[in-house]
């Protein structure tokens, strides 16, 4: 498994990261066989772990204690902080008070003294990432956090956490992770530009863009978000219609490869040198084994010009996968009119 530095961090990861937000109640249910995946995959070369509190309410986190226990120092791990921890509004968000609880309280799940990249899930439009940035850059010093980055963060907001973080002498975000497919290009315009301009490490995730890219007959059917695949696999939708007709046309590019749709997918991502980790997120073993095998995949001139021509740099093919979520601007119309 080839490696790469990550960011600014000085940290060697894997190009793979081993996403478990499907180990617990949200996926897979069965701790050993889910600890056992972990293990096949760092077997196999992956030394990024990726997690969340939010993640089945923790018990990820506890998973991958679990399966961490005498290979923790082999491992890059990474996990989450901000989003909904039930249904106090005070545990949630970026406020320092709970920072400081949420690391604290990741720690004891992951049954570790330190998290090498603690990562903000979204932003915060509560709390000034001044406040935010204070209590993580408290973490780093006090040596339970190595490293600090950002999640879903809008180019904008990514460069006002740079400039605050360079401002008020806090620790500054070294990393971002956004959603990247063949589907959600969106990013290739400006968070990714952003990044690279700022020496962030970029860690993708969603390559098989929640199941279209992964190569079934049919990806509406039998999918297992049921309210989600209301929406996202709906055929009378234009934008999920639009989806069908390109993932049938990137089979094609995929079947003269000789490759199956997913490995074509994960290979895309990976060739885009602002990455420099592909998160995976398998829910069984198979899933994992398929995953794996396609780790030294890379797409020539010719593939990467034929996707190129099916779903153009930069954009999204369904409007319902943007990038950037709504802020309160759009979302509470009291701030639009007087």
């Amino acid at each position: 498994m080839k490696r790469r530095i990550l960011g600014g961090t000085g940290i060697s990861v894997s190009e793979y990261a081993l996403g478990t937000m499907m180990f617990g109640a949200m996926g897979n249910t069965d701790h050993y066989e889910s600890v056992r995946m972990i293990h096949t995959a760092l077997d196999a070369g992956l030394n990024f772990v990726d997690t969340a509190d939010v993640y089945s309410g923790g018990e990820s986190e506890v998973i991958v204690g679990k399966a961490l226990k005498g290979r923790r120092d082999d491992v890059v791990l990474a996990t989450k902080f901000g989003l909904p921890m039930g249904e106090d509004p005070n545990h949630r968000g970026g406020s320092p008070r709970w920072v400081k609880r949420a690391a604290e309280a990741s720690l004891r799940r992951l049954g570790t003294d330190h998290i090498d990249l603690y990562q903000m899930h979204r932003p915060d439009h509560e709390t000034p990432i001044d406040e935010t940035l204070g209590a993580l850059s408290d973490l780093v010093r006090e040596g339970k956090v190595r490293a600090i980055g950002s999640s879903f963060f809008s180019p904008e907001e990514t460069v006002e956490a740079q400039w605050t973080a360079e401002r008020r002498g806090h620790h500054r975000f070294r990393t971002e992770q956004p959603p990247y497919s063949i589907l959600t290009r969106g990013i290739e315009n400006r968070v990714l530009p952003t990044a690279q301009r700022y020496g962030l490490g970029v860690l993708t995730f969603g390559p098989l863009n929640s199941g279209w890219l992964s190569g079934r007959a049919d990806p509406t059917a039998g999918h297992r978000n049921a309210g989600l695949g209301a929406q996202m696999f709906d055929l009378s939708r234009p934008g999920v219609q639009a989806k069908a007709e390109a993932v049938e046309k990137l089979t094609k590019v995929a079947a003269d490869a000789g490759l199956p749709l997913s490995r074509l997918a994960i290979a895309f991502v990976r060739a885009h040198p602002a990455v420099t980790s592909v998160l995976i997120g398998p829910r069984r073993p198979e899933h994992l084994a398929d995953l794996l095998a396609g780790a030294d995949v890379e797409l020539d001139d010719e593939v990467l010009d034929r996707i190129d021509e099916i779903v153009p740099p930069g954009v999204d093919v369904h409007s319902g996968d943007f990038y950037i979520s709504p802020t309160p601007a759009i979302l509470d119309k009291r701030l639009r009119r007087r």
